[in-house]
């Protein structure tokens, strides 16, 4: 996944001599995390999010807000904000389960988000079968677990791959991402599932301490916080993390994409019985 956050003639704010600076802002490689979003506006700068892979070149949705949703007060503006948007001209997106069957657009419905456009494109160099994979059924596979609401506005949810299935249920490792990093002294967070032997998997998380929570910041007090958006029905009690590791730095990619690759392979380390 590839969703960008993207500001429209971002906010205005004053200079010495009265002057005003005008900031222009993309964001590329993951979600727009809610309290990055409300950080930005306190500071002058208008922030909405979208999504696009580079199968798509890259950008196919934007979350403007529609004519009724304007007068809405901040709070409520950020859940729109922090979607991936509503589909721009020319695109469509279907939901569908692992059936290959198309999902209600109720918000709740949780499914792999395919899309159609003129200029997508038609396949990967000399890989036929990955290409046929991608274009199954004629539609593009994004490969990302996906919600659209009534109002026609996509959030992403996961990435298949990164699912965690635990007893049965999903659970989103973004969704808890999310979550972790609305702590005010979290700067960072990076939710994989490992392999449990009676659940099948469960989520654990790496945590980087803003600057003034380390050495305060501790795996009970996160937890708390988790536990709060189970209360809430946010999420369920079984997706609060097993493990939550503190640490300086979540290992990225070339492209600064969070590695959870490599969050797997630290964790196996870590648990593996010959570690001394």
């Amino acid at each position: 996944m590839c969703a960008h956050h993207f500001t429209d003639d971002l906010g205005t704010s004053s200079c010495q001599g009265g002057e005003s600076l005008r900031l222009e802002d993309k964001w590329g490689g993951s979600a727009l995390p809610r309290a990055l979003a409300r950080k930005a506006l306190e500071i002058g700068i208008e922030v909405i999010g979208g999504y696009g892979l580079s199968e798509t070149c890259p950008v196919i949705s934007l979350a403007n807000f529609k004519p009724h949703m304007l007068q809405w007060d901040e709070e409520r503006k950020l859940n729109i904000r922090t979607k991936a948007g509503f589909p721009i001209p020319l695109v469509a997106f279907r939901l569908e389960d692992e059936r290959g069957q198309e999902l209600p657009r109720d918000g709740k419905s949780r499914g792999e988000l395919l899309v159609r456009a003129p200029w997508l494109t038609q396949g990967y160099h000399k890989e036929v079968e990955r290409s046929e994979e991608l274009w199954r059924d004629g539609w593009l596979h994004t490969g990302d677990v996906a919600t659209i609401d009534p109002e026609g506005y996509i959030l992403i949810v996961d990435r298949l791959k990164d699912v965690i299935k635990s007893g049965g249920e999903w659970i989103s490792s973004l969704e808890l991402e999310r979550i972790i990093v609305e702590h005010p002294r979290v700067s960072e967070a990076a939710v994989v599932g490992v392999p449990h032997e009676k659940w099948g998997e469960r989520p654990v998380a790496f945590v980087v301490p803003k600057a003034e929570g380390k050495g305060l910041l501790s795996e009970e007090e996160l937890k708390g916080f988790i536990r709060g958006f189970v209360e809430k029905g946010i999420i369920p009690r079984w997706a609060i993390p097993d493990r939550i590791y503190m640490v300086d730095e979540i290992p990225k990619t070339s492209v600064g994409k969070i590695d959870k690759k490599e969050i797997r392979a630290l964790i196996r380390k870590e648990s593996s019985p010959g570690k001394s």
